[in-house]
């Protein structure tokens, strides 16, 4: 998805990883990074995880932006801001999902994109 001035796939994925440590390290649950480059042409990867209120949504939904934009990497657009169940916040070539646990539950984005390769994360971010 480098044709619109974003990072590049390689770049993507990093920084899709770097996202889904920095929500971990604000204790988001069940955090998943699917490579959806071919199954979709408006994102390359997809970070999905939980807050068990809409305070810790907030808050990892701001540190994502705030380790990111500190990265050089600002999102293009983010909704569902100050307390939402559901922030989506969008980097162009990663889309970060931060739900409430419940609303996750509801909306089972990880099983609509169950044929995306998982992506290790934890092993990526370890060796980088």
């Amino acid at each position: 998805m480098t044709d619109r001035g974003s990072p590049a796939t390689g770049d993507s994925r990093r920084l899709a990883v770097t996202a889904a440590q920095t929500a971990a390290s604000k204790q988001a649950e069940a955090i998943a990074v699917l490579d959806v480059r071919e199954l979709i042409t408006i994102t390359d990867y997809f970070v999905i995880c939980s807050g068990t209120s809409e305070r810790q949504v907030d808050t990892i939904a701001d540190e994502v932006v705030r380790e990111l934009k500190a990265a050089g990497v600002r999102p293009v657009r983010r909704e569902g801001e100050s307390g939402a169940r559901w922030q989506l916040v969008d980097f162009v070539d990663f889309v970060v999902h931060v739900f409430h646990e419940e609303a996750r539950e509801y909306y089972r984005l990880d099983n609509l994109w169950a044929d995306a390769p998982v992506v290790d994360w934890e092993r990526e971010f370890a060796a980088s």
